[in-house]
């Protein structure tokens, strides 16, 4: 005879208990009554399920409420020893460390310069233990934001080629936990769909300028990588008179049209977008050709998927850059309609993507451990 499935008290229980994680980790510390309102549970559901969390580390006494009415009611947080995730920003230049905890709180930061390419998984895990040193608690998840593709296995194709996953297993076995790996414009999207000016569209494209063209789409509140996360490689499509194969807006084309326009073409784009905005005639000109490269991608974008709006990131997020991009939209509007917003975040979008990932898996890996009773008495 085959053994019945644990019943309803222990699935009521398990969900109970996932709801006072949640509430705690977004509200931060809470009284019982507070719980009760949060959660919609009653007393007696809440002190049950605080007792087992008590017992397993789950939760910890966080001081005394004395400014509401009646006698002092204690609060409650989740345990600082439940650990931290790190959220990494990997860019052409530089590396970036944040430690949060399951609340999404930063506790740490730390950078450093990139090095080689073959020690960069190395000098990632110092930061993390450079970090580590400012906060009392295990590592419990690691989000990486890296330039290149990313295949959903955690493979990075960039200028050095496939990686074959190397780096991410060089992380793993340096950090002894689960490591992320995510494309940095795609991260920028999420943190736009999340917390930024993506909450209230159905639909939207970021399209970052760093020393290329990348873009992220969101679709009905979902990231769309690609079957082998190529999705969003537009700095590739075909614009003619540009070579098929050749990158429409990157590094290299912005020195060609300042060699083009009399500026210096060592000069990175923020010198010609800020002399733009002083007025220089030659950098309005470099900066408008590239924000017409860019809408023209954006309206190749627009006929195959159609989003509510493009977001503008990264260096497309300078007001002289915005403004090009408007004027090359409205001469276009006649044939396609299409609409760009600045992104909530600027230069900053791709590591907020990270820090709120990072946090999001902590507390995964926070409600796998605690949410289910029999887990957690295991533990």
């Amino acid at each position: 005879m085959t053994k019945p499935l644990a019943g309803p008290q222990t699935l009521l229980r398990t969900l109970n208990t996932r709801a006072i994680l949640e509430a705690l980790a977004r509200r931060g510390p809470l009284t019982r009554a507070e719980l009760m309102g949060e959660t919609g549970l009653s007393r007696t559901a809440v002190t049950q399920v605080l007792r087992m969390l008590e017992a397993g580390d789950a939760v910890a006494t966080a001081g005394v409420d004395r400014a509401t009415r009646g006698p002092a009611a204690t609060r409650v947080s989740l345990h600082p020893g439940l650990g931290f995730a790190a959220a990494v920003h990997v860019d052409h230049a530089s590396m970036h460390v944040t430690l949060v905890d399951p609340t999404g709180a930063v506790r740490a930061q730390s950078e450093a310069p990139l090095g080689h390419v073959e020690e960069r998984a190395a000098d990632i895990a110092a930061l993390i233990a450079e970090c580590r040193r400012a906060v009392q608690g295990p590592l419990r998840q690691v989000v990486v934001a890296m330039p290149g593709i990313v295949t959903p296995d955690g493979e990075i194709r960039d200028d050095q080629g496939p990686d074959g996953g190397a780096f991410r297993a060089a992380l793993v076995a340096h950090l002894d936990c689960p490591v992320r790996i995510e494309n940095d414009v795609n991260l920028a999207a999420l943190a736009e769909s999340d917390n930024g000016v993506g909450q209230d569209l159905s639909s939207f494209t970021l399209l970052m300028i760093d020393q290329g063209l990348g873009a992220g789409t969101v679709l009905d509140g979902v990231l769309r990588r690609g079957a082998a996360g190529i999705a969003g490689e537009v700095q590739y499509v075909p614009q003619p008179p540009v070579p098929i194969g050749v990158p429409v807006l990157n590094d290299d084309v912005v020195s060609d049209l300042a060699l083009l326009h009399g500026r210096d073409p060592s000069d990175p784009l923020p010198v010609h977008l800020d002399a733009c905005a002083e007025g220089d005639t030659a950098a309005k000109a470099i900066v408008d050709e590239l924000a017409r490269r860019l809408v023209i991608v954006a309206g190749s974008v627009t006929l195959v998927i159609d989003p509510e709006a493009f977001v503008l990131a990264g260096h497309a997020t300078h007001p002289c850059f915005v403004a090009a991009v408007d004027r090359a939209a409205d001469a276009l509007s006649h044939l396609l309609a299409m609409r760009f917003v600045p992104s909530a975040f600027g230069r900053e979008a791709t590591m907020v993507g990270a820090i709120g990932q990072a946090a999001s898996a902590l507390r995964e890996s926070m409600f796998a451990r605690f949410a289910s009773i029999g887990g957690m008495v295991a533990r």
